[in-house]
């Protein structure tokens, strides 16, 4: 693991950018703390299935019913 601060991770950007893609991590910190991580970027092969949730959620009947207390909040209903 490499550290550097953000003046030098702005100067190396090109060089820090071949380590993490040859598979080092790069902390970058600010004031002797650590802010920031760049780590190498995984692509998910893996398609999305869609409909996995399908039967999973219920959404109940009065979902898009504002509670009178909230509607009055909002100014949407007279007292």
């Amino acid at each position: 693991m490499l550290i550097t601060n953000i003046s030098e991770a702005k100067a190396q950007l090109s060089a820090l950018i071949e380590k993490v893609m040859s598979g080092q991590e790069v902390i970058i910190g600010k004031a002797g703390k650590p802010v920031a991580k760049l780590v190498r970027y995984e692509l998910n092969e893996k398609p999305r299935r869609p409909g996995a949730l399908r039967g999973k959620i219920k959404i109940a009947d009065d979902f898009d019913e504002l509670p009178k207390d909230i509607a009055k909040a909002f100014g949407m209903v007279d007292e």
